[in-house]
C-alpha cells in the first residue's frame, strides 16, 4: 500500500516548481510595471476584463490553436533531444505552397481540404528533413542546420510571393498574395464562445487530434520509447539496438509535417489566401510554449491558451497607456521562471532521493561482527 507521507511529498513537489514560477513571475511583472510608471492593479482589472468578453475568449483560442501546433513540432524535437528553430521557415514555405495549390485545383470540399493539409504537411517534413540529413550525415547541428534554412525558405517564400509567380495583386491594395482558396477549400469555424460572433477555427478539432496522437505515440507505442531512449542517451540507445540515425530523421519528418500545420488554421479558416501580411514567427514562440508545458500535451495546451491571452490583451493594455512590450517581458519571464523552477526542484528532489536511499542502505546493512576478546584469541 502507497506510502501516505511520500504521495504528499512528491506532490508538494509536483506543485512547488509551477507554484515558484508563478511567484517569481508575478513578482518580476509587478516591479517591471511600477518601474515604468504603470499601476499593476490596473493592468490587473484590464486583463481581467478582456478576458470577460466573448470576442475576446474566441481571438484567444484561435491564437492558441495555432500556437498548439508549433508547440508540438518544437517539443517532438524536443524529445528527440534535437531543437528545431527552423518550425518558422518550414510553416511559412508549407503555407505558401499549399495556398498556391489550394487555388489552383477543385475537388469536392473534404477531400480539397484533406489534400491542402497533406501538401502542406509534405513540405514541412521534406524542409525539415533537409536537417536531419545534414545532421546524420555530415554531422551538421540541426541548431544550425533550421537557423540557416529559415533564412532560406523566407528568401524562397520571398520569390515566390511575386507577381507572375504564385502571387496575384489585391485589387484596390498593394497588398500582393496567392489566389483566394474557393470554399471548398475552407474550413468553417465553429461557435464555441456563446455569445460570440467570432468563431473558433474549425482547425481547433485537428490540433486536439494532434495533440492525443502526440501523447499516444511517445506513451504507448514502441517508436515513442525508442524516441525518448535515443534522446535521453543515444550510446545507451544504440548498446538496446535502437537505429539512432533513422529515429533523428522520423522525428525531424515528424516534427516538420506538424510545423506544415502551424499557418492553415489562419490560411483555411480566415485569409484564404497567403499575402505578405501572412503571420510570421510563430515558430519562436512555439519554442517558448514548449518549454513552458515541459513538451506535454496538457502541458502545451495551457501555455498555449496562456500566450494567446497575453498576446490579446496587450491591445487592450496599449489603449490604457501601457506598452505592449509589458507582455513580451511577462512571457519571457514565464518561461525562465519554469525553466529555472523545474530545475531547482528537480535538484532538490534528486538530493533528496539520495539521502533517502543512504538511510534504507544504512538500516538493511548487516551489522559487523564483535571483536575478539583476548580469551578467544588464547583458545
Amino acid at each position: 500500500m502507497p506510502n501516505p507521507t511520500r504521495l504528499l511529498a512528491a506532490a508538494g513537489a509536483a506543485l512547488a516548481a509551477p507554484l515558484l514560477a508563478l511567484v517569481t513571475a508575478v513578482t518580476v511583472t509587478v516591479l517591471v510595471l511600477v518601474g515604468t510608471g504603470s499601476s499593476p492593479l490596473d493592468v490587473l482589472d484590464t486583463m481581467v476584463t478582456y478576458a470577460q468578453r466573448p470576442r475576446s475568449q474566441a481571438l484567444m483560442v484561435n491564437s492558441a490553436v495555432t500556437y498548439y501546433f508549433a508547440a508540438v513540432a518544437v517539443a517532438i524535437g524536443f524529445r528527440m533531444n534535437l531543437f528545431n528553430i527552423g518550425v518558422d521557415g518550414q510553416y511559412r514555405l508549407a503555407a505558401l505552397l499549399a495556398a498556391a495549390v489550394a487555388a489552383k485545383i477543385s475537388l469536392p470540399p473534404v477531400l480539397h481540404v484533406t489534400v491542402v493539409l497533406l501538401i502542406a504537411m509534405g513540405v514541412g517534413a521534406l524542409w525539415a528533413g533537409l536537417a536531419a540529413l545534414l545532421k546524420v550525415y555530415r554531422g551538421v547541428s540541426e541548431v544550425i542546420s533550421t537557423i540557416m534554412l529559415n533564412y532560406l525558405g523566407g528568401a524562397l517564400v520571398a520569390y515566390l510571393l511575386t507577381p507572375g509567380r504564385l502571387a496575384v495583386r489585391t485589387v484596390g491594395s498593394n497588398n500582393i498574395g496567392t489566389p483566394t482558396i474557393p470554399a471548398s477549400g475552407q474550413i468553417p469555424g465553429i461557435s464555441l464562445i456563446p455569445d460570440s460572433r467570432l468563431q473558433v477555427y474549425g482547425l481547433a478539432i485537428l490540433a486536439v487530434a494532434v495533440g492525443a496522437g502526440y501523447w499516444f505515440l511517445l506513451s504507448r507505442t514502441r517508436f515513442g520509447f525508442d524516441l525518448r531512449a535515443a534522446g535521453a542517451s543515444e550510446d545507451a540507445a544504440k548498446a538496446s539496438g535502437v537505429r539512432v540515425s533513422r529515429m533523428i530523421i522520423i522525428s525531424m519528418l515528424l516534427s516538420g509535417a506538424v510545423a506544415g500545420l502551424v499557418g492553415m488554421p489562419q490560411l483555411l479558416g480566415a485569409a484564404h489566401t497567403f499575402s505578405l501580411d501572412f503571420p510570421a514567427g510563430l515558430g519562436f514562440t512555439g519554442i517558448a510554449i514548449a518549454l513552458l508545458g515541459r513538451n506535454h500535451p496538457v502541458g502545451i495546451a495551457i501555455g498555449a491558451l496562456l500566450f494567446g491571452f497575453l498576446d490579446n490583451a496587450a491591445t487592450s493594455l496599449e489603449l490604457r497607456g501601457v506598452s505592449r512590450d509589458i507582455v513580451l517581458v511577462t512571457q519571457g519571464v514565464i518561461v525562465l521562471s519554469v525553466v529555472v523552477a523545474y530545475e531547482l526542484v528537480r535538484r532538490v528532489r534528486t538530493r533528496a532521493e539520495q539521502r533517502d536511499v543512504a538511510r534504507r542502505l544504512a538500516a538493511t546493512a548487516p551489522a559487523p561482527p564483535a571483536p575478539s576478546t583476548p580469551q578467544e584469541v588464547g583458545a
